[in-house]
């Protein structure tokens, strides 16, 4: 159990620490500040420290043995980077999608690479972010103009050297 808490603690660490980076380098300092501080709440942090494995989000294990996961259920509704948050039901029994801001298109982006990177660590590679993407895991469910910005993003982000990507979508689409 210890091992996991500082496991857990370290990747949220890191991941933080990456998608500050990122935000930082597309003019989003704010985000990059507070992004996914309610990580350390308890509801999100202990479920990642008993499911904590060190290469895939923790997230996906307590979904595996429960069938969900409170600790997504509560991120997802605090932080406005997942298009998961601009959801919501109306009349009943229809879904509603609200397009996000272009601000937290971009902050996904970061959270997208920076997430790629903690835990695929050495194989890892420019593109990894997008494949994830194109995997089909989530893909039908994103709002289609949502989903089309986010893809237009990452695909800079496959063709470039990161630096130059974070630039480039910096200076694209400014609200």
């Amino acid at each position: 159990m210890i091992r996991n808490f500082f496991g857990h603690l370290h990747t949220v660490n890191r991941h933080r620490f990456l998608v500050c980076r990122y935000c930082f380098m597309m003019g989003l300092y704010w985000q990059g500040l507070t992004h996914d501080l309610s990580k350390y709440s308890f509801v999100e942090f202990w479920p990642g420290v008993r499911y904590f494995q060190g290469n895939r989000s923790p997230i996906d294990a307590e979904k595996k043995e429960k069938g969900y996961s409170l600790g997504w259920l509560h991120h997802k509704g605090h932080n406005r980077h997942h298009w998961q948050y601009w959801m919501d039901q109306k009349n009943g029994n229809e879904v509603y999608f609200i397009d996000p801001p272009i601000r937290y298109v971009k902050e996904m982006v970061a959270d997208r690479i920076a997430a790629c990177k903690v835990y695929q660590k050495e194989k890892y590679h420019q593109s990894s972010a997008l494949e994830f993407l194109h995997s089909g895991r989530e893909t039908p469910l994103i709002p289609q103009k949502t989903r089309e910005k986010l893809e237009e993003y990452l695909t800079i982000v496959a063709e470039n050297d990161l630096k130059s990507a974070l630039h480039i979508i910096r200076d694209m689409d400014r609200e």
